[in-house]
Parts: C-alpha cells; structure tokens; sequence
C-alpha cells in the first residue's frame, strides 16, 4: 500500500525519484501496490502509477503545476500569509507550505476549523486545466485501488475521492481538486459543491487506509523535508507535518499493520529549500531522491539478507 503525500513541484519531483530508485536498486514496483492515497502533488504520482507510467518517467515532469511564489510581495499578503493570519485566529498550530491548513483535532471539529479558515482565504485564480489534460491523456481510471483526498470548501470536511459512497468525479477532476491550494488555484466543483487540495486536511491523509494485520503501508511525505528557519514561513509546517504523519501511523499501526513513513533525506532537505513549488531545484531534487531510493533499497537488501 502506498501513501503519497502533498509537497508541490518538488515534492512531486522528490517521490518519483525516490520510488524510481527503489524500483532501480530492488525490483520494487510501485506500480503493482494494492492501494494509493494520493494528496495534492501525490495524486498526480498515484494517478500515473495506477495508469501504470513508471516512476522513472520524466521523474517529476509528467504533469505539474505551475510554479508559485510563496514569499511576501510589495502588493501586500499572499495568499499564503492570509492563510496563516486565518489559522492564527483560529489558534490553529501551523499552515502548509502550499496554503493548505492542518489542525489536530477531531474529524467534526477539525472540519468546522477548517471550514472557517478556509473562508477567509480568496478564491484561487490560477487554472489547473492543463494538469487535468495531462492526467486524463495518461488513462488513469478508478480501477478500486486508487484514493484523492480533497477537502468540501462549504462544509470543511474531507473527502476521498475513488472511496465507496465519495461523490462521483473523474481521475483528472479529482487530482485538479486534490491540486487546488486555497487562494491560488482554482477549486472543482461539481455537484453543486467546491473542492481543494486535500493537504487543508492533513499532508498524507495516511489514516484512510484501509488495513489489516500484516499489512505494508509505506508514506512518503515530501513537506517533512520543511524546517524552521528565520523568514521562511513554510517551515514552520515541518515539523507539524512530521507529527501528523507519525500520528496517523500509529493509528495504522492500532490497526495492526507495518508502517514505513519516509521523509527527504537531509541530502534533499538541503536542495529543497522552503518554496516546494520553485521549479529551479526541481534536477537537484531529482538526483537526491534517487540516490535516497537507492539507499533505501540497498538497506532493504541487506536487512533481508
């Protein structure tokens, strides 16, 4: 089973490579897993793989959205820092570094919390149109094993797309949603409801899996790589996002199954950088995650050897 996480360009970058790697230094196919929970960034990697395209395949460049400048600008707040300002108020802990908001709390009071700050971020401008074109000429379909978490703008709640009784969209309208930071790109509707990126939820939306005893769920979380730092906002969510990753394996683990939770390296920490959506560190981010997949292959190898 695997879990892919949100993260923007260079997440999406960094999990390619590192499941490239892997495939290259061990035989893991990721392709033949048995269930994908995609998240923003993560929905395009688990759509491709279920429309069985390699990893290995333009390594982040088979369909991406555009990039975002996440800083501060002279015209005032982005979108980011209104979606901050919004948790801050609510007494949220931290913002994703893709404007989407995690709060630890239940599944009722987390989606009010979410509903609310939520509505104080601007609608999304920006088109995803040809991110949904990509991923439909790609011929992912909802062949059971595949799961797009997004979040209902009216009612905060979650939503995953592909579950039984989720509302009906198609592979490229769910990813687009899943893809919909707040205050940047434009949400999906349908139905008459709206949907944003699933990382307003959680970054990995881990504990939907459905496990049982014995069962191998492996996450790979690309906004681990955030760290605190002095004028860089996004890393403030680091090591909130590590927290809920954790948190939702053990609920996995409660549940009986194996749980391998995979963060970038510090070799890709160090490439990344807090804007996961700047394009220009996308090939270094590629070379660092295949040499972590193929270090996590080669530990593989010698544990089961």
């Amino acid at each position: 089973m695997l879990v892919l996480g949100g993260g923007g360009i260079l997440g999406l970058a960094w999990m390619s490579a590192v499941l490239a790697g892997l495939e290259e230094g061990g035989g893991f196919d990721a392709r033949e897993s048995r269930e994908f929970i995609g998240t923003s960034a993560g929905s395009i990697v688990a759509a491709s793989l279920v429309a069985g395209i390699s990893p290995a395949t333009g390594l982040g460049r088979l369909a991406e959205r555009p990039a975002v400048r996440l800083e501060e600008s002279e015209d005032g707040a982005t979108p980011l820092r209104q979606a901050f300002d919004a948790a801050a108020a609510l007494g949220s802990s931290a913002v994703a570094p893709l404007a989407s908001l995690a709060f630890s709390s239940t599944a009722t009071g987390g989606a009010l919390l979410r509903r609310a700050a939520l509505s104080r971020v601007p609608e999304g401008r920006r088109s995803l149109g040809e991110l949904g074109r990509m991923i439909e000429r790609t011929g992912a379909s909802w062949d059971g094993r595949l799961r797009v978490a997004a979040v209902e703008l009216e009612s905060g709640r979650r939503v995953m797309f592909g579950a039984p009784g989720a509302p009906e969209l198609s592979v490229p309208a769910a990813v687009r949603a899943s893809c919909a930071i707040p205050g940047v790109f434009t949400p999906v509707r349908a139905g008459g409801r709206t949907y944003v990126d699933g990382g307003a939820w959680s970054p990995t939306n881990m504990d939907t899996a459905e496990v049982e005893r014995g069962d191998h769920v492996m996450c790979l979380n690309p906004t681990g790589s955030l760290r605190p730092s002095i004028g860089a906002l996004a890393g403030a969510f680091g090591p909130v996002s590590r927290g809920l990753a954790a948190a939702e394996a053990l609920v996995l683990k409660h549940r009986g199954a194996v749980v391998t939770a995979i963060n970038p390296d510090e070799e890709t920490t160090a490439v990344m950088g807090p804007n996961l959506m700047n394009p220009k560190r996308r090939e270094a981010v590629i070379e660092a995650g295949l040499a972590q997949g193929r270090r996590l292959a080669s530990r593989e190898r010698r544990q089961a050897a």
